[in-house]
């Protein structure tokens, strides 16, 4: 599942939120934000705005 989000992540390009994620790679939004704290835990996505997430 972490792949999955890292790569619509990628694949966006710009930062975006969890619902936005959830909407672009199909997946439940609770899902994608336990994906998101796990990848935050290993350095592989940052918050350059608030409450939106990019891909390093």
């Amino acid at each position: 599942m972490e792949d999955k989000v890292l790569a619509t992540m990628k694949q966006a390009g710009k930062p975006l939120k969890a619902g936005e994620i959830a909407e672009l790679s199909g997946l439940d939004k609770k899902d994608v934000e336990k994906a998101m704290k796990a990848l935050q835990k290993k350095d592989a996505i940052f918050s350059p705005i608030r409450c939106q997430w990019q891909a390093k």
